[in-house]
C-alpha cells in the first residue's frame, strides 16, 4: 500500500462540458477530502477545478492551489484554497505541482490538461516521478489517447512496459482505490 499524502490532480477549467464530468470531479474530490488527503492542482475559480476544489473542501480535506502571477491578475484563482502558491511561470506551476505529489489523477480536459498529463508520465518513464498516475476516464473520454498509446507502442514509438506508467480508472472510487495499490515504479526500466 502507498503512503498518499498529497494528490496532483489534473483537470480542465471549462465550464460549457457535460454535468457528469462535474459529478465526478465532486466525488473525487469528496473521496480524497474524508481520506485527510491534501489536493493540490491549478488554483482556477471555474469548470472541473473548482468543482474538485469546492468539494474537497467541504469534505474537510484541504487544497493547494499552484497558480502563474498573470492568472492571479487576471481573476482566475480560487478565493478559497487552504494554501496558494504563487509562480511566476507556467513551467514553474507544473514544476511544483510535481514535486508536492505522492500521487497525480488526471480527469477530463484539454490541451493544458492533457500537456500535464503527458509531462507527468515523461517524468515517471525517465525515473523522476515513480508514484502513481491515474487516468479517471470519465464517459471514456481518453479512449482516443489511450488507443494513441497503443499505437505508439505497436509502431515502436513506445516500449510494452511504458504502459504501466499510468492506469485508467472509470470511477472515482477506483481511482482513488488506484493511488493506494498500483506498486512503484523502478526507475531501472527507463532504459
Amino acid at each position: 500500500m502507498n503512503t498518499i499524502r498529497t494528490v496532483c490532480v489534473y483537470c480542465a477549467s471549462s465550464m460549457k462540458i457535460p454535468v457528469v464530468y462535474f459529478e465526478a470531479a465532486a466525488e473525487l474530490g469528496r473521496l480524497l477530502g474524508e481520506r485527510g488527503l491534501r489536493v493540490v492542482n491549478g488554483a482556477g475559480n471555474v469548470g472541473l477545478m473548482r468543482a474538485l476544489t469546492d468539494a474537497t473542501l467541504e469534505a474537510g480535506g484541504t487544497v493547494t492551489g499552484v497558480i502563474p502571477r498573470f492568472m492571479v491578475e487576471n481573476g482566475w484563482c480560487h478565493g478559497g484554497l487552504t494554501e496558494t502558491i504563487v509562480t511566476e511561470t507556467m513551467h514553474e506551476r507544473k514544476r511544483r505541482m510535481l514535486e508536492m505529489a505522492d500521487a497525480v489523477i488526471a480527469l477530463p480536459g484539454g490541451c493544458g490538461t492533457l500537456e500535464e498529463l503527458l509531462e507527468a508520465i515523461t517524468w515517471k518513464q525517465l525515473g523522476l516521478f515513480p508514484n502513481p498516475i491515474v487516468i479517471l476516464n470519465t464517459k471514456r473520454y481518453f479512449d482516443p489517447l489511450l488507443e494513441f498509446f497503443t499505437r505508439a507502442v505497436g509502431e515502436c514509438f513506445m516500449r510494452e512496459r511504458h504502459m504501466r506508467l499510468w492506469a485508467v480508472a472509470s470511477t472515482p472510487e477506483r481511482a482513488v482505490e488506484l493511488i493506494h495499490t498500483l506498486p512503484p515504479w523502478e526507475a531501472s526500466l527507463r532504459r
